[in-house]
């Protein structure tokens, strides 16, 4: 027998925000979806920026940094690729 709905939604799917999806988008042309610990005026990435990305799985860690620990080092997932393909296809 089949339970019945309990009228709660399913979570809508994450939409990065133009600051997120910009430091995702640096990583396409880069050998192996490398993305940027500095933006092009050479401030450093959000933190925050950063985390969000890697929770929505648009961005993974990729190896440590052995001369600074505390930068994370990341590229980019097939998931993010698609979700900005998304985007440059009118989606």
């Amino acid at each position: 027998m089949a339970e019945p709905e309990s009228g709660v939604k399913a979570p809508a799917p994450a939409r990065p925000t133009k600051a997120q999806r910009a430091w995702l988008r640096r990583g396409l042309g880069q050998p192996g979806g490398k993305l940027p610990l500095f933006d092009h005026n050479g401030r450093r990435v959000s933190a925050r920026t950063v985390r969000a990305c890697l929770d929505a799985g648009w961005a993974e860690p990729w190896f440590s940094n052995p001369l600074k620990p505390d930068w994370q080092v990341c590229k980019l997932t097939e998931a993010g690729r698609v979700l900005l393909d998304s985007y440059t296809s009118g989606g």
